[in-house]
C-alpha cells in the first residue's frame, strides 16, 4: 500500500511544464522519438550561451580559489550531484590536479550514487552539516539544482557563505527565487522537458555542459593547457602514454623518437619535456621554471628564454 507523502512541493519551474510539441511522443515511432527528443536537446546550448557571463564570474571565482590554495566544492542531489561527481573524478586524470582541489557533496552520500534515497535532498540541516566541516574562508562552492530550490543544496550554500567561501548555484528554473547567500546565479533555462519534469533530460544536458565548460575554462586558466593540449594528464595506462607521447609530438613537431628520449629524460613528465624540446634547456631547468611559474608552460618557456638571452 503506497504512503501519502506528508510534505508537498509544487516547483514553479518550465521543467515541469508540458511541451506542446512533445504530447503525442507516446504515438510517435521509435525514430519520431528519438527524433523529438533530439530536438530538445538542440536547444540547450543556446540556453546555457545566455549565462556564459555569469559562468565566467564563477570560473575567474574559482580559479582565484585554487590560486590561493583553497578549494572548489561542488554540491548537489539527484542527477545534479551524479554529474557533479562524475565532473570532479574525472579532473584527476584529465588535468593531474590534488584529489582534494574539487570536492563533490551529494545529497544522500555514496549510497544516493546509485540508489534514490528518499528525502535526502529535502534535508537542509544535512545540507548545511555536509559542507561545515569541509568547507573554509576562501574556498568556492557551486551548488546546482534543476528546481532552483533543492533544501540540501541551499542549506550547504547558506553555510558555505557563513564559512567565508563564494557561493554560486547552477538552477535550471529562471522561476525560482534568487537565495540571498548567492554571489552568482547561473539559472539556465531550456525549457519543457520532452517528458514533462524529467530534468534528467535537457536540464541535466545543460549541468554537464555547465560543468564540463567550468572545470575546463577554470583548468585552462591555472595553466593545466598548453594550447589546446591537455599537457598535465596523467598517463595511467597505455592508450594514455600513447596520447603523452602524440601530444608531445603535436606540440613541438619533432619525431616520435625524440619526444620518447625526451619524455625518459623529463621522468615522464610531459610538461619538463616539452619545454625542455621547446627552449632547448635542459630538462632539471625546465622542471625549475615550471615549479617557478606554477606550471604554466608558456611562462615557463618566457622565463627559460629570457636567461638565455
Amino acid at each position: 500500500m503506497m504512503t501519502v507523502p506528508r510534505q508537498v512541493v509544487h516547483v514553479d519551474s518550465p521543467t515541469e511544464q508540458r511541451n506542446p510539441r512533445t504530447v503525442d511522443i507516446d504515438q510517435m515511432s521509435t525514430a519520431g522519438i528519438l527524433a523529438a527528443i533530439n530536438a530538445e536537446d538542440r536547444l540547450v546550448p543556446d540556453a546555457v550561451q545566455a549565462v556564459l557571463p555569469q559562468l565566467a564570474t564563477a570560473v575567474d571565482y574559482a580559479t582565484e580559489a585554487l590560486r590561493g590554495g583553497h578549494r572548489v566544492h561542488y554540491v548537489g542531489a539527484g542527477t545534479s550531484g551524479r554529474l557533479a561527481t562524475l565532473d570532479a573524478a574525472e579532473l584527476v586524470p584529465t588535468f593531474n590536479v590534488p584529489p582534494d582541489w574539487f570536492v563533490a557533496h551529494h545529497a544522500g552520500g555514496e549510497r544516493a550514487l546509485r540508489h534514490a534515497v528518499e528525502n535526502a535532498e529535502d534535508d537542509t540541516k544535512a545540507g548545511a552539516a555536509e559542507v561545515s566541516t569541509s568547507v573554509a574562508d576562501g574556498d568556492f562552492v557551486l551548488g546546482l539544482t534543476a528546481s532552483g530550490r533543492t533544501p540540501f543544496v541551499l542549506g550547504a550554500l547558506r553555510a558555505a557563505k557563513r564559512s567565508g567561501a563564494r557561493t554560486a548555484l547552477v538552477s535550471g528554473n529562471p522561476n525560482a527565487v534568487r537565495p540571498p547567500e548567492l554571489d552568482v546565479l547561473i539559472a539556465v533555462d531550456t525549457g519543457p522537458e520532452a517528458i514533462a519534469g524529467s530534468t534528467r533530460m535537457k536540464a541535466g544536458t545543460a549541468q554537464k555542459i555547465v560543468l564540463t565548460a567550468f572545470s575546463t575554462a577554470t583548468m585552462i586558466k591555472l595553466g593545466r593547457t598548453y594550447s589546446n593540449l591537455m599537457v598535465s594528464m596523467r598517463a595511467t595506462n597505455a592508450k594514455l602514454r600513447g596520447r603523452t607521447l602524440r601530444i608531445l609530438r603535436e606540440a613541438t613537431g619533432m619525431s616520435s623518437q625524440a619526444c620518447s628520449d625526451a619524455l625518459h629524460e623529463a621522468g615522464g613528465d610531459l610538461k619538463v619535456a616539452l619545454v625542455h624540446l621547446l627552449s632547448g634547456a635542459a630538462p632539471v631547468e625546465a622542471a625549475d621554471a615550471l615549479a617557478n611559474h606554477d606550471g604554466h608552460v608558456r611562462d615557463a618557456l618566457d622565463a627559460v628564454r629570457v636567461r638565455a638571452g
